[in-house]
């Protein structure tokens, strides 16, 4: 949500700033702007929409300069409109800010009440206003800074430049990231490691209530009481050619397509194929002393979490409690002595997960975290980091973080039995060995895409779309549903098969598509039996199976899609294929933008 890159610099900016908005984009977005200094002056240039309306604006009113900060914004407060879009600006002040500043309204209030004009309806521009003010008043651009900073409250990723200051760059995190870059006579700001691959792989990592002071030759950081403070310069590893689509259509159909070899690479560090036993990496607590285990997540991480509640009572036999993290904090759960939190996320910087974390580790839970960014703020602040091996996910639907999200979420619940002694080392080489299966799998799912290129028109023309499954492969319809929703439009939902006589059968008709996932097993004569209850009312079935539950249940469907007969502990990875696949075919049909949907954001860094 909202990416945020500053240059200070000997040479032009403009070109580098926008390429970094670029690399951006995947974090969702309704309008874009730069501004720059020249000649003593603020150049702003801002444009609503998609990038491409800010570069023909540049084309036709370029912004000379050296020294630049740069947004692309996802609307909270006030319309996308151009006038809303960062960055914002007085005559002595630009910022671009990614958060929310809750008390915006109080200060509006003030800066109005004290005859000062605000152009927008943002909660951004009021924090412009409140440091110009301090400019205004004499103060240096530090002190205003440090004196405004204490006054915001809500979630903030600050990068401020100041017209009589031309090689000055201030940055401010709290509760939304922001990285600072170093380069060779040239500094930089960004929202993330990817923003600034072709810049610098050398970054540090602002932590909670850092500001940061940035010339063209060194970054001085103060922590939250303004001491000064060194911050690890790291090396990212983020790669300029690891955000390119390659020879793919869409940034999304590349992710699905990567997914046996991310899930392999996943798998691939948390498993001693040498023995074929599950490892984690070094755990400074007792893991068998586990006695509940609390998920929270959002989206589609949230679904993995459904999923992975079945693993860990089936293998472990642990209780376990999942709860959208947006929900979490505001029910008061009880949390027991002994217990582990577990947090899923992409970013490692949703704001609600991200919350909730920290309500956990204040109530005295063990804290762990599967997130693909390892260097991301629920990472380090975790007392067990998993991260995934996805790579860079640019498709805002989530594909490839999901299905490595499993992968590593089914080694750690077999890991957990082990260490709780309801898994003898014979069982734990048969999961082991079914896990090591998943990536030929998933390639052999994916060898099933033209299938389901063409049947996708059937569902394009649908209003509404229910997805159905038993078991884990309940949460896997609820994932199908939102895939659908997040890049086609289409309204969907994911149902449990048995609840559909409970209330939803009544919107069974002959234009409402029903996906079915039934791989064969224990619970696929269930399944079917539901499948006939919808079918006796007129509903048009989408069958996704092996060839065996194909042979039983596929005559007189709308479309059937085969998917390889496989263990029933890997299904879910190779059941997201085929879910993920017939979105992003039908989002294709609708022409629907779909690695960058309407209204959705790639990390949501506000609440």
């Amino acid at each position: 949500m909202c990416g945020i890159i500053g240059i200070v610099s000997n040479q032009a900016v403009t070109d580098r700033l926008v390429d970094g908005l670029r690399r951006m984009e995947y974090r969702g977005y309704d309008s874009a702007g730069v501004c720059t200094i020249d000649d003593g002056k603020l150049v702003r240039r801002r444009a609503q929409g998609k990038l491409n309306n800010l570069v023909e604006e540049l084309a036709g009113n370029p912004a000379p300069g050296n020294i630049g900060i740069a947004h692309t914004r996802w609307a909270t407060h006030g319309a996308p409109t151009t006038h809303n879009a960062h960055p914002h600006a007085t005559d002595h002040v630009a910022l671009v800010h990614n958060g929310i500043i809750e008390n915006f309204k109080h200060l509006r209030d003030e800066l109005l009440g004290r005859g000062r004009v605000l152009e927008s309806e943002t909660d951004s521009e009021v924090v412009a206003h409140l440091i110009s003010e301090q400019v205004e008043n004499g103060a240096s651009p530090t002190d205003a800074v440090k004196t405004v900073l204490p006054r915001l409250r809500g979630a903030f990723a600050l990068a401020i430049t100041f017209k009589q200051h031309p090689d000055l760059l201030i940055g401010a995190r709290l509760g939304s990231p922001l990285v600072v870059g170093y380069g060779e006579g040239e500094m930089y700001l960004g929202s993330d490691a990817l923003a600034l691959a072709p810049l610098t792989q050398q970054i540090a990592y602002l932590e909670e209530g850092d500001w940061v002071v940035i010339t063209r030759d060194e970054a001085r950081i103060f922590d939250s009481e303004n001491q000064p403070v060194e911050r690890e310069i790291t090396t990212s590893g983020a790669s300029a050619a690891s955000v390119e689509k390659g020879n793919y259509r869409h940034y999304m159909q590349k992710e699905i397509f990567e997914q046996p070899t991310v899930v392999a690479q996943t798998l691939g560090s948390y498993i001693h194929q040498s023995d074929n036993s599950v490892a984690l990496p070094q755990i400074d607590f007792d893991l068998s002393a586990i006695k509940r285990i609390t998920i929270v997540a959002c989206g589609t991480s949230y679904y993995a979490g459904m999923v992975a509640k079945y693993w860990f009572e089936q293998f472990a036999r642990v209780p376990v409690d999942i709860d959208v993290a947006s929900e979490f904090r505001y029910r008061d759960p009880v949390l027991e002595d002994g217990g582990l939190a577990l947090f899923i996320s992409q970013s490692g910087e949703t704001a609600d997960t991200l919350a909730a974390l920290r309500h956990c580790k204040q109530a005295g839970q063990t804290i762990a975290v599967v997130v693909n960014v390892p260097t991301s703020s629920m990472a380090r602040e975790a007392d067990l980091l998993l991260p995934t091996h996805a790579g860079p996910e640019i498709g805002v639907a989530s594909t490839k973080a999901f299905t490595c999200q499993l992968a590593v979420l089914a080694a750690l619940a077999a890991h957990l039995a082990v260490r709780k002694g309801r898994m003898g080392r014979d069982e734990e080489q048969e999961v082991v060995k079914h896990l090591l299966e998943a990536p030929a799998a998933l390639n052999s799912a994916l060898d099933h895409d033209d299938d389901i290129a063409a049947m996708a028109p059937l569902i394009a023309p649908a209003r509404d779309v229910l997805y159905l499954g038993r078991g884990p492969d309940y949460p896997l319809a609820m994932e199908g549903a939102l895939k659908l929703k997040e890049i086609s439009y289409i309204h969907a939902e994911g149902y449990a098969s048995g609840e559909m006589k409970h209330g939803p059968i009544a919107l069974i008709d002959e234009a409402v598509p029903v996906i079915v996932l039934a791989p064969s097993g224990p619970l696929f004569e269930k399944t079917v039996s539901n499948m006939e209850e919808v079918r006796a009312r007129g509903g048009q079935i989408v069958l996704i199976s092996d060839r065996e539950g194909l042979e039983q249940a596929g005559e007189g469907c709308l479309a059937t899609i085969e998917m390889p007969r496989v263990h029933p502990l890997i299904a879910p990875l190779v059941y997201a294929v085929p879910v993920q696949l017939l979105a992003y075919h039908t989002a294709c049909v609708k022409g629907t933008d779909v690695d960058q949907p309407r209204n959705l954001a790639k990390s949501v860094t506000v609440e």
